[in-house]
């Protein structure tokens, strides 16, 4: 596969909520940067982090825009985050089944048809103006 396909693939299977689709497209040390704390590596710990978000949170992504360079190792992609707030994550805002709807985007390395990095960015104080009303 390509980096666009494996990409791709990587995100349908976000929106269809099939962790392992998602799991199996990733290397076994997997960095992940996250849009807030400590950069992670590895599946397992990536695993963890999927189900924490599960439990916290609904969502889907739209208007997926996934751009790669010529040496097809890396890739861009910007998207629409459409989500519902489900469990209090943390110290942010009491979840109450708040619906949002905000901009965001990932960069990802590829090698052998794995993702090496995930790095995910969005804006945490638009959602948290967005969750709260």
């Amino acid at each position: 596969m390509t980096a666009l396909d494996t990409v791709s693939t990587y995100y349908d299977a976000f929106n269809r909520k099939d962790w392992e689709g998602m799991l199996n497209l990733l290397h076994p040390n997997v960095q992940h940067d996250s849009n807030q704390g400590a950069t992670r590596f590895g599946k397992e710990i990536f695993s963890q982090f999927l189900q924490h978000m599960d439990d916290c949170y609904d969502e889907t992504l739209t208007d997926i825009v996934i751009m790669t360079e010529p040496t097809g190792t890396r890739a861009a992609c910007e998207f629409v985050v459409n989500g519902v707030y489900k469990k209090t994550d943390g110290d942010l805002p009491a979840a109450m089944g708040q619906t949002y709807v905000m901009p965001a985007g990932s960069f990802l390395e590829v090698a052998d048809g794995l993702i090496t990095r995930v790095t995910t960015y969005y804006n945490l104080p638009l959602w948290e103006s967005l969750v709260l009303g």
